[in-house]
C-alpha cells in the first residue's frame, strides 16, 4: 500500500490523486462526477439486501454515509465528503472497509476453518471479482 500525504480531516484530494489512489488501493472503484463509486453485483434480492445492510452498518459505525443505488441484483455505492465538497480520507477509509467486508470469502482464505458459501446456485450470494 502506498504512503499517502497526510491531509487535514476534511482536506480534499485532487482528481489525479484520487485516480492514483483508487488504482493502488481500490482497483474496482472509479471516480466519476465528484464521487468514488463501486457496483457490487449480487445473485438477487436477498443478497442485495444483505449487502445494503452490511454497508449501512459500516457507514453508521463510521458516521460517514454513502449514497446507494439499489436494484434486484446490484448495489452501487457512491462516496463523497459532503461537508468538504470532495473526496477525503474518510471516503477512502470507508471504501476500503466496505471492500474488505463485502469481498470477504472465508472458504478461500488459507488456514480458515470457515467453509464459505457453497458453490451451489441455490446459495449464491455475491458475484465476487
Amino acid at each position: 500500500m502506498a504512503q499517502w500525504r497526510k491531509t487535514g480531516k476534511d482536506e480534499t484530494y485532487t482528481e489525479e490523486e484520487i485516480e492514483t489512489r483508487l488504482k493502488d488501493e481500490l482497483p474496482e472503484w472509479y471516480f466519476e462526477g465528484g464521487w468514488i463509486r463501486r457496483k457490487y453485483k449480487t445473485s438477487g434480492w436477498k443478497a442485495t439486501l444483505m449487502v445494503v445492510n452490511t454497508i449501512g452498518h459500516l457507514a453508521e459505525a463510521a458516521w460517514h454515509h454513502p449514497d446507494l443505488t439499489v436494484s434486484y441484483a446490484f448495489v452501487t455505492v457512491k462516496l463523497m465528503n459532503h461537508a468538504a465538497k470532495g473526496i477525503t480520507d474518510k471516503d477512502f477509509e470507508l471504501a476500503l472497509k466496505i471492500e474488505e467486508v463485502i469481498q470477504w470469502q472465508p472458504g478461500i482464505d488459507e488456514g480458515n476453518s470457515l467453509d464459505g458459501t457453497p458453490e451451489d446456485p441455490r446459495f449464491k450470494y455475491i458475484k465476487y471479482n
